[in-house]
């Protein structure tokens, strides 16, 4: 590999932000090269990407099909890891500049704290690591020398506007486009079907963070995202909605004075700002034509109409494994919904109600967490 570049180790490669990722690396071959691909069970599409860009080492969560991916790629000198252990292994290579965590879900929890155990710069795109571990992520990084630059549109427009830190902020403000509900009567919710609700009006992005975008389930799981990360209690992080999706989230100052990143809604930004941090490269996406740009509105959320977006602040405030249980409730939620097995409005029901019968004030080691995380999954298929 060309020791002038950076190396990159991308977890979750097959995915929403792992496909925009490399797509950065395409544009900027002389400065970043790929060492390290993982992905769950995507197989075909992980061997496809490796034969493009020739990493030292692949790996596969689901280890059932490690033995075929390595006959696909026989003869190539990549290195096939397996299974859960496999993908924690890629994500603390000695060799990799970069580590992108990009793994969708609590799945991607432990190759996050694998990485920061190594001390890595963790490019996260990853919400649910903090959301549901918080408490575990940020000690590690801070205890092993690992630096966290978040990937997340809003978290990456904070982390801009706050690069002399948080001293004097008043307040964080994140923006949310209010999804492709945001006008419509909530008494027509129960007939939403998964087919509307993955049309987002804005983003480009998986399904599951499309539906998250739609309850604004995002928005709450990016609350308590920020509370981990910037240090700042929920009471001081508010969310605003924005349709247009040109502001990406703002902070306020003391003196009253606001700071905000704009730039057209594209995730390649972040992603790229991430990779290239402290530096900027060339980009070459569309720029914001101020001579057309007619309007930039801004409104408070809906809480009743969108109670998912209650219900984090709720959990964020209840601490304990109370987001561990909102973010796996969610998560289930979400899979039963897209399956046509639960209504858009059941989300929001069933997840209240696993917190009601599972939160509880005491903060979970990674063993505990992810057994509450699979007792809150059982529990949504219950109640459903």
């Amino acid at each position: 590999m060309n020791p002038t570049r950076l190396h990159l180790s991308i977890i979750g490669a097959t995915g929403s932000i792992g496909t925009q990722c490399l797509d950065i690396v395409r544009h900027h071959p002389d400065r970043l090269g790929v060492l390290a691909l993982a992905a769950h069970r995507s197989e075909d599409r992980l061997a496809e990407l490796a034969l493009e860009f020739r990493p030292k080492y692949v790996a596969l969560a689901d280890a059932s099909r490690s033995r075929s991916l390595r006959t696909r790629l026989k003869g190539s000198g990549i290195q096939v890891f397996s299974g859960l252990e496999g993908v924690g292994e890629c994500a603390s290579l000695d060799e990799a500049g970069i580590v992108v965590g990009a793994a969708s879900g609590v799945a991607g929890l432990y190759p996050v704290l694998r990485a920061l155990e190594a001390g890595k710069v963790l490019a996260l795109a990853n919400k649910e690591t903090l959301v549901a571990a918080g408490h575990l992520a940020m000690p590690a990084a801070r205890r092993y020398g690992a630096e966290i630059i978040p990937v997340d549109s809003e978290h990456a427009a904070i982390f801009q506007c706050l690069e002399q830190g948080n001293r004097h902020v008043e307040k964080i403000i994140l923006t949310a486009s209010g999804g492709p509900f945001a006008q419509r009567d909530r008494s027509t919710f129960d007939a939403i079907t998964p087919e509307e609700a993955l049309k987002h009006p804005n983003w480009s992005m998986g399904r599951k963070v499309t539906i998250d975008s739609a309850t604004l389930m995002n928005k709450g799981l990016e609350v308590i995202e920020a509370r981990w990360l910037f240090d700042m209690g929920a009471d001081r992080i508010d969310v605003v909605v924005h349709p247009q999706s040109i502001v990406h989230s703002m902070v306020v100052y003391t003196d009253g004075s606001v700071k905000a990143q704009l730039s057209q809604p594209d995730m390649r930004l972040p992603i790229q700002y991430a990779l290239s941090y402290p530096e900027r490269w060339p980009l070459p996406l569309g720029r914001i034509d101020w001579s057309r740009l007619q309007r930039l509105e801004f409104r408070p959320p809906d809480r009743e109409a969108f109670p998912c977006l209650r219900l984090a602040y709720e959990a964020v405030e209840a601490k304990g494994n109370a987001p561990a249980i909102l973010n796996a409730a969610n998560e289930a939620a979400v899979a039963l919904f897209l399956d046509g097995q639960l209504p858009f409005t059941g989300i929001p029901r069933v997840i209240e109600r696993c917190l009601e019968r599972l939160a509880t004030g005491e903060e979970l080691d990674y063993e505990a967490l992810v057994e509450a995380d699979q007792e809150a999954r059982r529990l949504v298929g219950r109640l459903a």
